[in-house]
């Protein structure tokens, strides 16, 4: 008897835990609901393009930077342990338009999977939409990289002559950087959609993203750091190849 309430006593404890993480599971794409929070991702996403674009012969190549349509930052991407393979980050994403860049929209990033990142290791990521058809994508509520939108692994370094696909085809070009080594990554299988939450947390309000991204919401204050970083870097860029 004794033995048996023991047993019942450990599938039970399982049990819960395994509830647990699938409650966990179930709300980690949810907003964070907290502007304190919502600013710190920003100071991420921040961080991320000043110590990547800072080094211009280890970083994304001009000409990228002067044609870019949509830039996306998705810090501390990271391969979850709750649920065998998954992988998820939140990040933040502006467009330019012709007042400038738009103010910022909340996206996640979720699945996909590349070898070298195991054990719970984050790494930083950040895609540019190269053409219309990637912004286009930027305002659907999902997509699927790889799929739905076409995309390559970004060249680096000031002089990098990028391939003719990404020139021909490719609708974002991606990128990651992890314990300092800065590459282009193959992000295909990845899914990228809007964080509605956040952005309402950020907004007060359900502000339609083509709103925000086609230039046509004011940027929050709590938002202009981060688009003071991608200006710093994208306009400068733009206005060096005119």
């Amino acid at each position: 008897m004794k033995r048996f309430s023991t047993v019942a006593v450990a599938m039970g404890a399982m049990l819960m835990a395994g509830a647990a993480q699938v409650s966990y599971a179930a709300g980690f794409g949810k907003g964070d609901g907290d502007k304190a929070k919502l600013s710190d991702r920003l100071a991420s996403a921040s961080a991320v393009i000043d110590e990547v674009l800072s080094v211009p012969d280890k970083g994304i190549p001009q000409g990228i930077l002067a044609n870019a349509q949509c830039v996306v930052v998705v810090p501390h991407y990271k391969k979850g342990a709750f649920v065998v393979g998954a992988q998820y980050g939140q990040g933040v994403a502006t467009c330019r338009t012709p007042r400038g860049w738009s103010a910022p929209v909340f996206v996640q990033l979720a699945g996909g999977s590349f070898g070298w990142q195991i054990g719970g290791q984050s790494t930083d990521l950040i895609l540019v939409a190269m053409n219309k058809n990637g912004l286009e994508h930027m305002l659907h509520n999902k997509f699927k990289i790889g799929a739905d939108a076409a995309a390559s692994a970004g060249p680096v370094g000031r002089n990098a002559q990028a391939g003719t696909d990404w020139k021909m085809n490719a609708e974002f070009l991606t990128y990651s950087r992890s314990k300092g080594l800065f590459a282009g990554l193959d992000l295909d299988g990845t899914v990228l959609s809007q964080n509605e939450d956040d952005t309402r947390t950020m907004y007060g309000a359900n502000v339609p993203f083509a709103t925000v991204l086609h230039g046509d919401t004011p940027a929050p204050a709590a938002t202009a750091p981060f688009l003071r970083t991608v200006a710093k870097y994208f306009v400068i860029a733009k206005k060096n190849s005119d």
